[in-house]
C-alpha cells in the first residue's frame, strides 16, 4: 500500500496502531479455516466508533477493502482478507461499558471476549447464555457477525435471540444506532436481524447491547455411553419427543472420545461407540425430573452406560472435553477440516449414518461431535492438505454431506458462517431467487462492495453431485 495511504491511516488512529510488517500481515492472513490464506495491506486497531468510521470513510473513498475481524476463530475463511485491503482489529475496544440492572441488558464494545462477558454477568446475578466452543477467545463482535451457537443453544438460541441494539459505521462511513433497549420494536424492516450474521459484508460492528435474563438457580449433567451411533442419535429424538428441552444435547462418536481421552486424560471410555453429554438448569425440582428422565430415556434406548455427574466439577470436566473436541482431533492429523451440516432434529439419525457411509466410500477420516439436540452436527475430516489425492476425496465427500443435509430439509451451516470456503454451496439451499435476492441487498447497502469483498458470494456454484441412486 503506498505510503501517502499509509499516513493517512496513521493520522486517523496513530503509528501504534497501523501494522504493515510482513510479520504482522502473515499473522493475519488467515483465520481457524484449514487452506484458505491471503495477505492484507495493513492492519489497523481503531479506539473508538470515530476512527472506525473516519477509516470507513477513507477506505469507501479510495475503494479499499475492509476485514473486520474479532480473535480469528471463524471456521469458513470468513475473516481471511481474500482481496487484501485493511484488516480491522478491535483489541483497543474491548470494554464492557454497561450493565443495566433494570432492562437486563448489558452493552459491550465488539472486541470484549465472550468469556469474560459471562462470567461478569454472572457475579451478578444475571446470565448471557450463547457459549460458542471458542468462548475463552472469542469476542463479542465475531459473534454477531457469525451469529455463533453453543452448547446450550438448543434450550436458549443462539447469539442473534440477545441482541439488542447496535452500533454500526455503515460502507459509507456514517454512524448508525440500530434497536435498543425495547422489550418490543416492530418500526420498518428488521435491520437489527439483518445485520447479526451478516459476516461484516454490510458495515463494521462498534457497539452490541444484548439481553440478560436471570441465572438459573440449579444444573445437573448427565452422560451416556452406547454401542452405536444410531442409539444416541434415537436417544436424542427420544428426549425431545418426550417434551423435554435440555439446556445441553451433545453428541460425541469413537473418535472423538478416543482423541479427547488421548488430549486430556480424564477417563472416556474408548470403547464406546458414542456419547451423549446432558444439562438441564431451571428450578431444583424441574431439574431432577429432567434429568432423570433423560437418563432413563438414553437406558430405553440401548445405552450401555447413563449416569449423573458426580458433583460441579466433574460436569465442568466433562463439558470441557466436549468444548475440546476439535483441538483434540486437531493433533491426530496435518490438516483439520470442521463442518457444521444441521438438519431437524427428526432426522439426525439418518444423516449420522449418512456421514458414516459418506467416509467409507470415499475412504476418508471423518469424526463428527456436536450439538445433537438441535440438530448441528460437526463432521470433522481428518487429512493433510498436502496429499491433493486424498483431498480430492475429501472435497467429494463433504460435498455428498451438505447434499444429504439440505435433503434431509437441513442446511450447509448452522453456526459457522458462509464466508469464503462455503459460498460455491450457498444457492444449493438458496436457490437462484434467494442468491439473486441477497445480492440486491448487499449491493444496495455497500454498493462500492468493500466490506469484506469475496465472502457469501461465490463466482461460480458448485455442480451437486448424483449420488444414492440419484438423489
Amino acid at each position: 500500500m503506498e505510503l501517502k495511504t499509509k499516513n493517512s491511516f496513521v493520522s486517523i488512529v496513530g503509528e501504534e496502531n497501523v501494522k504493515h510488517s510482513q510479520a504482522h500481515l502473515l499473522a493475519y492472513s488467515y483465520d481457524a479455516t484449514a487452506n484458505f490464506q491471503a495477505m492484507p495491506d495493513l492492519v489497523l486497531s481503531p479506539r473508538n466508533t470515530e476512527e472506525v468510521a473516519e477509516i470507513v470513510k477513507f477506505c469507501a473513498k479510495e475503494q479499499i477493502p475492509i476485514v473486520p475481524r474479532g480473535s480469528g476463530t471463524n471456521l469458513a475463511a470468513g475473516t481471511v482478507p481474500s482481496r487484501g485491503g485493511v484488516v480491522l482489529l478491535f483489541n483497543n475496544m474491548s470494554e464492557i461499558l454497561e450493565l443495566d440492572q433494570e432492562n437486563l441488558t448489558i452493552t459491550t464494545q465488539p472486541g470484549a471476549i465472550t468469556q469474560d462477558v459471562s462470567i461478569y454477568v454472572e457475579k451478578n446475578g444475571l446470565f448471557y447464555p450463547p457459549d460458542p466452543s471458542s468462548m475463552k477467545i472469542s469476542t463479542i463482535g465475531g459473534n454477531v457477525s457469525e451469529n455463533s451457537g453453543g452448547l446450550r443453544g438448543l434450550k436458549y438460541g443462539v447469539t442473534k435471540d440477545y441482541v439488542k441494539a447496535l452500533t454500526i459505521v455503515t460502507p459509507d462511513g456514517e454512524v448508525m444506532k440500530i434497536g435498543g433497549k425495547l422489550a418490543k420494536d416492530v418500526a420498518g424492516y428488521d435491520l437489527l436481524s439483518l445485520l447479526v450474521g451478516s459476516e461484516g459484508t454490510l458495515g463494521v460492528i462498534t457497539e452490541i447491547t444484548l439481553k440478560l435474563i436471570p441465572l438459573p438457580v440449579a444444573k445437573k449433567t448427565g452422560i451416556a455411553y452406547f454401542n452405536s451411533l444410531e442409539e444416541a442419535a434415537k436417544t436424542v429424538s427420544a428426549i425431545i419427543a418426550n417434551r423435554i428441552i435440555p439446556v445441553t444435547l451433545e453428541f460425541m462418536d469413537k473418535g472423538t472420545i478416543g482423541a479427547v481421552e488421548d488430549f486430556m486424560e480424564i477417563g472416556l471410555p474408548r470403547e464406546a461407540e458414542a456419547m451423549l453429554l446432558m444439562e438441564q438448569d431451571g428450578s431444583e425440582k424441574q431439574v431432577e425430573e429432567d434429568i432423570q428422565k433423560m437418563i432413563a430415556i438414553a437406558k430405553e434406548n440401548g445405552a450401555t452406560s447413563a449416569i449423573l455427574a458426580a458433583s460441579e466439577e466433574e460436569s465442568d470436566v466433562l463439558k470441557t472435553g466436549r468444548r475440546a473436541a476439535l483441538s483434540a482431533l486437531s493433533r491426530k492429523r496435518p490438516t483439520t477440516i470442521l463442518e457444521d451440516a444441521t438438519v431437524p432434529r427428526s432426522e439426525i439419525a439418518k444423516m449420522v449414518k449418512a456421514i458414516q457411509e459418506i467416509a467409507l466410500k470415499y475412504d476418508v477420516q471423518i469424526s463428527t461431535f456436536g450439538h445433537a439436540g438441535d440438530g448441528n452436527l460437526h463432521p470433522t475430516c481428518l487429512t493433510d492438505v498436502r496429499d491433493k489425492e486424498e483431498m480430492e476425496r475429501v472435497e467429494k465427500a463433504l460435498d455428498e454431506i451438505f447434499q444429504v443435509a439440505i435433503d434431509l430439509g437441513g442446511t450447509i451451516t448452522g453456526e459457522h458462517g458462509v464466508g469464503e470456503m462455503k459460498s460455491p454451496y450457498l444457492e444449493w439451499k438458496l436457490g437462484a431467487s434467494g442468491m439473486a435476492l441477497m445480492r440486491n441487498i448487499k449491493q444496495s447497502i455497500d454498493p462500492k462492495n468493500i466490506m469484506n469483498p469475496g465472502k457469501i458470494f461465490a463466482k461460480e456454484t458448485k455442480k451437486r453431485l448424483v449420488i444414492h441412486g440419484g438423489n
